[in-house]
């Protein structure tokens, strides 16, 4: 029988991974965990940071913020010839609206076109969009 495998991080390109990574972590009230600064000589933005769900937490339990030096923002809802979403966060809450205010204060702003009544799309400090739907 094949081993079980799990997905312990996700890793998301930015060119501000500090910045990034701070977003996440008021967004999500965890903690910054690990920061690699930038290699000498190399952009002041350049290098990598984590941030991890407190011990206990259901789900993912990382997120990595790397440091992309050609990075564009991708366009929601993708339009032809413009850089495509290719990955994207959905975050659960039981009070949608709550949680969109509590992005908002955190750094992000709500994408202009809304898909679903339960589910608020949002756009973090580097433009990568995110979902915050209603559970249960």
């Amino acid at each position: 029988m094949a081993e079980t495998m799990s997905v312990s991080s996700v890793t998301i390109g930015t060119p501000r991974p500090l910045e990034s990574a701070r977003f996440y972590q008021r967004l999500l009230g965890w903690e910054l965990s690990a920061v690699d600064p930038p290699p000498e000589g190399v952009d002041t933005d350049a290098g990598w940071a984590q941030v991890a769900a407190p011990d206990g937490t259901a789900g993912l339990r990382r997120i990595n913020l790397e440091y992309e030096q050609e990075y564009t923002p991708p366009v929601w809802p993708s339009v032809p010839g413009q850089q495509r979403v290719t990955t994207h966060l959905d975050i659960p809450t039981g009070d949608l609206e709550g949680s969109m205010r509590r992005a908002v204060e955190a750094g992000a702003r709500p994408a202009e076109f809304q898909p679903q009544d339960d589910v608020r799309v949002l756009l973090d400090p580097a433009g990568h969009p995110f979902c915050l739907f209603r559970s249960g």
